[in-house]
């Protein structure tokens, strides 16, 4: 699985494939929105969810290191670790 694979597919596909072989890293929260994101091996993904509606608006996938940051206090490593 890429990154340039995984954003040719459509909003529903995206999700499918996260929910399928992604790993849970962190949640945290910004302007309304809940924001999970997801280790899927080369690339990491977000799924945006109003928690009021449930409704999921977007679902991204990036390298970006930087847009890393927001969760560098809720990302534990122990979980990705096999001991």
């Amino acid at each position: 699985m890429n990154l340039e694979f995984f954003n040719t597919h459509s909003h529903a596909g995206r999700l499918e494939i996260i929910w399928e072989h992604g790993t849970f890293l962190a949640q945290r929260g910004r302007r309304g929105y809940r924001i999970a994101l997801y280790d899927l091996g080369n690339f990491f993904a977000e799924i945006w969810t109003n928690p009021h509606t449930d409704y999921i608006s977007m679902v991204r996938g990036y390298k970006s290191k930087k847009a890393l940051e927001p969760y560098l206090g809720k990302i534990s490593i122990e979980s990705m670790m096999e001991w």
